[in-house]
C-alpha cells in the first residue's frame, strides 16, 4: 500500500525489551509505537515534559490547558512479522477523518529496510476539557493546520 502524498513520516525506534519469544514486535509494543508516531507527528500535550524537537504539526501542545486529547479506539490490523532491528521503524501518519471534537488519525508501520507494510492502523482521539467533562470542538487554527495531512482511510 502507498503512503498518501499528505502523510508525515516519522522513525520510531525499536526496543530490545518490544520483542517477543518469536523474535517480532508485540503487538502490544505496536500501540506504543502509535503512540510515539502521534507525538513525533503532532506534538506532545501542553505542559508534560521538557522543550525538545519540534513536532511536524503544532497540534497537541497548541490546545488550551485544561484540554487533552484522548484516544476512543485503535484499530490494528497486522499484514507482515514486524521483526526486531536496532533502526527505528518507519511510520506515515495522517488525518483520515475529522469531526468537530475528534479526528481519526491513519497509519501505516513499515519494516525500516525493506518497507514492507507490517501493520495498518487507525486511532480516533477526542478532544475533552478535563475539568469540565465537556467534548471541545477544535477551532478554524486547528483544522487550517490540519487540512494539509488529510486523505483517505487506511482501511477501506
Amino acid at each position: 500500500m502507498e503512503s498518501p502524498p499528505q502523510a508525515l513520516t516519522c522513525h520510531v525506534p525499536l526496543r530490545w525489551g518490544d520483542m517477543d519469544a518469536y523474535g517480532h514486535i508485540n503487538n502490544v509494543q505496536v500501540l506504543r509505537i502509535l503512540e510515539e508516531a502521534r507525538i513525533a507527528a503532532f506534538g506532545p500535550p501542553a505542559g508534560t515534559g521538557l522543550p525538545g524537537t519540534a513536532p511536524q504539526v503544532e497540534l497537541f501542545s497548541s490546545l488550551e490547558p485544561g484540554v487533552q486529547a484522548l484516544v476512543v479506539e485503535h484499530r490494528v490490523r497486522y499484514t507482515a512479522p514486524l521483526d526486531y532491528r536496532n533502526i527505528p521503524a518507519v511510520i506515515d501518519v495522517w488525518v483520515s477523518g475529522l469531526t468537530p471534537a475528534s479526528l481519526t488519525l491513519s497509519y501505516l508501520i513499515r519494516d525500516p529496510e525493506s518497507r514492507t507494510v507490517c501493520a495498518k492502523a487507525e486511532t480516533v482521539l477526542a478532544f475533552l476539557r478535563v475539568d469540565k467533562g465537556q467534548l471541545v470542538r477544535l477551532d478554524a487554527e486547528h483544522r487550517r493546520l490540519l487540512e494539509p495531512h488529510r486523505a483517505g482511510p487506511v482501511f477501506a
